[in-house]
């Protein structure tokens, strides 16, 4: 397949694949279940092959046949939205109290432009192209979900590679990069609950005060993290929201307190090490002032483990289509986190990241992923799309 003639076809698209990704920025989805937005996704690209719906969640995979026999060649793109009250000033802005603050209505316009280049020119392709519509990647592990209920096999075989594609509004428009092994962090919650024993606030001593033990807790965590982890395999742990007492008085020493924290590492051992250190000092700390702690751990995302071949096919893909300046090798890993992560463990694959920030907007006034002000560049969607499709028709050779 000649890089050009894909990336011509794509650009023929760029006002279709604008069109619906602002129609799927206006109507964001949270989490699982997402039937408004599948509903567009089908209608978009449901009749370019065999469709494959997920059970108890809006999944889709679609399967497009080559008219020559081979592989299968994954390439997924995320649909769900985060629990944010946009503040853009887009015409065609959220106001359901949802937004695609990271990017994945762009995700899925090229992957619905990627769907249809593939399918356009299945004559050339000599394998299979499965497309993975994915709920979920927001904290629901909705890749696990998918890979659980085995669609990544409908082709009757495993993939032989797979491809996922993530804008960054902070990164130059246009710029693709990645990396080879560790690229994202795995990232998970923890939950902290103190009990102690409640009492007048006049006479505290006559109490359990958990919101001290907390204080203490809270003030000791990184010196903690600092001098019992691995400063050359880093954790982070941010704690982003605090419960204890009530704002409608002073004078009660409460029973109980809480909070969470995003917790983060970047290797199996750092993964394990959390989930061992952290609960003995919390409760250590909480013992000391006569106090009970339970810490618990959501389901985290994997460390995200990018395989060296399909990296490379990615830089020599991206620099033939698009020219040298267009590609960059990262330099370190970040600490967000990806349930793609799954898919890398199961099929040997990329992430790559694009660039997507707006245009004419000086760096430090950008908006980054996630917050409520975040904008992307829409002219990277015939680009992304175009990348996608190379990737599998030059995997599938």
């Amino acid at each position: 397949m000649e890089y050009q003639e894909l990336i011509a076809q794509a650009n023929n698209q760029q006002a279709a694949l604008v069109k619906v990704r602002r129609q799927l920025h206006q109507t964001p989805e949270f989490g699982l279940d997402l039937p408004k937005t599948l509903e567009i996704i089908l209608r978009e690209v449901g009749d370019l092959g065999e469709v494959t719906l997920g059970k108890d969640m809006t999944a889709a995979a679609i399967l497009i046949r080559g008219a020559n026999p081979g592989p299968t060649v994954l390439l997924r793109a995320d649909m769900d939205a985060l629990a944010v009250n946009e503040d853009t000033g887009l015409d065609f802005a959220s106001t359901n109290g949802y937004m695609h603050a990271c990017g994945h209505d762009l995700h899925m316009a090229m992957g619905i432009g990627a769907a249809r280049l593939v399918h356009a020119n299945k004559d050339k392709l000599n394998g299979n192209v499965l497309m993975f519509f994915q709920p979920g990647e927001e904290g629901h592990d909705g890749a696990g979900h998918m890979l659980a209920q085995q669609m990544h096999m409908v082709s009757g075989e495993k993939p032989i590679a797979a491809y996922g594609l993530h804008v960054f509004s902070i990164v130059p428009s246009g710029l693709f990069t990645t990396k080879k092994d560790t690229m994202m962090a795995s990232a998970g919650d923890m939950l902290v609950t103190i009990t102690g024993r409640g009492g007048h606030g006049s006479m505290p001593w006559t109490a359990k005060d958990p919101i001290t033990g907390m204080i203490e807790i809270l003030s000791s965590l990184q010196s903690f993290i600092a001098k019992n982890f691995d400063a050359l395999d880093p954790i982070i742990v941010n704690v982003g929201w605090i419960k204890a007492g009530n704002d409608h008085t002073t004078n009660i020493v409460p029973e109980s307190v809480s909070f969470g924290a995003t917790v983060r590492s970047f290797s199996k051992k750092g993964y394990e090490d959390t989930r061992s250190k952290l609960p003995e000092f919390i409760k250590g700390m909480a013992s000391a002032y006569g106090l009970e702690a339970e810490v618990e751990f959501s389901p985290a995302t994997k460390v995200l483990i990018n395989h060296h071949a399909p990296v490379e096919r990615v830089e020599t893909v991206a620099k033939k289509m698009f020219g040298e300046n267009r590609y960059r090798t990262m330099s370190q890993p970040i600490p967000g986190g990806e349930d793609y992560a799954s898919i890398l463990e199961e099929i040997p694959g990329a992430f790559i990241f694009l660039g997507a920030a707006q245009p004419g907007i000086a760096p430090e006034k950008l908006e980054s992923n996630h917050s409520n002000k975040a904008q992307y560049d829409e002219a990277v969607l015939a680009d992304g799309a175009a990348l996608l499709a190379a990737l599998a028709f030059d995997e599938l050779g």
